[in-house]
């Protein structure tokens, strides 16, 4: 399996995790989105989409969408339920995620980070969204140790991915203590750092 990642980018980083996590072979594959690599005509004619994450299974069909790569992946694995309520748990957090966080939290870190923005010029409504989507995270950790219970989950992958970097966007980590030892959690879980 090859893996066509940009490691600045927590949607790659979250396939990456999860490949780890279920001790999976694969070949990271660097794909600079800064410098337009996922616009080429070679990684086009892969995922017309032109963006990264993108896997290409080892039978060469090609899967884009961080969700959808670690769903396919992770499928059968200690990392989605077996329980019909706690997988459907696992997949709200998981829709949630790309509607709701990742284009508030993740945009806010690549505006500052990698676009130079000051915390105090981003769009007020981005801080807002950013901010909400944090409180949701932190009441949802409130009663368990873990998204859905009491194990690392696909949704846990999915969420602490941008949601661990969220202070590269201006967002305090520290208003949010369940959140902050949500992470560590993940990562001891995962084994990342």
């Amino acid at each position: 399996m090859k893996i066509y990642g940009d490691s600045i980018s927590g949607n790659c980083l979250k396939v990456k995790w999860t490949a780890d996590f279920l001790g999976l072979t694969y070949d990271w594959i660097e794909v600079d989105v800064l410098r337009a690599e996922s616009r080429t005509p070679a990684f086009l004619a892969m995922n017309p989409a032109g963006q990264v994450p993108t896997v290409v299974l080892d039978d060469g069909r090609p899967l884009a969408q961080s969700n959808a790569i670690i769903l396919h992946l992770a499928d059968g694995s200690t990392l989605v339920p077996a329980d019909a309520y706690e997988r459907a748990r696992m997949l709200e957090w998981l829709f949630w995620e790309q509607y709701s966080h990742e284009p508030y939290v993740a945009v806010a870190r690549f505006q500052v980070k990698y676009q130079g923005k000051p915390v105090p010029e981003l769009e007020p409504r981005l801080v807002e969204r950013g901010k909400a989507a944090l409180q949701r995270l932190e009441d949802g950790l409130a009663a368990t140790p873990f998204l859905v219970g009491d194990r690392v989950t696909l949704a846990d992958v999915a969420l602490v991915a941008y949601t661990r970097m969220a202070g590269d966007g201006g967002f305090d980590l520290a208003d949010y203590p369940w959140v902050t030892a949500w992470i560590a959690r993940v990562e001891q879980a995962l084994a990342i750092g």
